[in-house]
Parts: structure tokens; sequence; C-alpha cells
């Protein structure tokens, strides 16, 4: 069983340079703007990933009555999922949705 940290920071997305506010219930780990997240976790919140790759965000999938983003590390290969933030950009999400049907 994953071990779950909570850590609700706020950040500088690398991506889109943006600033990125705390989420505030529960812990932020995507930017809500652009979509990307960083490789920075093993076990959710603990910061112990040594890879800080940066996760672009390349598939939607639906979970139970919400949907989770799909990333795929630009350093290592690996993939990973995180569930949609309320307040993330619904036109990108509806974006990358529509390139898993091309």
């Amino acid at each position: 069983m994953k071990k779950f940290k909570m850590l609700d920071e706020e950040f500088i997305c690398e991506y889109c340079h943006k600033k990125v506010e705390k989420l505030g219930y529960t812990s932020r780990d995507h930017c809500p703007f652009c979509l990307y997240s960083k490789h920075v976790d093993i076990n959710p919140g603990d910061r112990n990933n040594p890879c800080k790759g940066l996760l672009k965000p390349i598939e939607i999938e639906k979970f139970r009555d919400t949907y989770k983003i799909i990333y795929r590390c630009e350093k290592c290969g690996q993939k990973h999922k995180n569930i949609v933030a309320k307040d993330d950009d619904m036109d990108k999400i509806i974006e990358i949705s529509k390139k898993e049907l091309i």
C-alpha cells in the first residue's frame, strides 16, 4: 500500500513558468494551467524520487466520478497518474482527450 504524505505547496511550474497556488483540499501535484507535473515522488508527497524529470500529460482516463491524467516522464520514460484537480484547465483536459482519438 502506498503511503500518502499530505504536502500542499505553491510552486513555479517548470514547463509554463506560472505561479501555482496551494490546492487547499489535498496535495497539489501538477500545474492547473498546462497540466505538467514533476517526477519527484516515489510515494505521494515524499519527494524522494531522484529522477526530477518533467511529467508530460499524454492521456486522460475515467476514474470513479472524475478523471486521471496519465503522464510520461520526459527524462526516464516512466508513466504516472494523477487525479484531476478542481481548478485544472478543462480546455487542456479536453485537448489531451482528443489526441487519444486520433
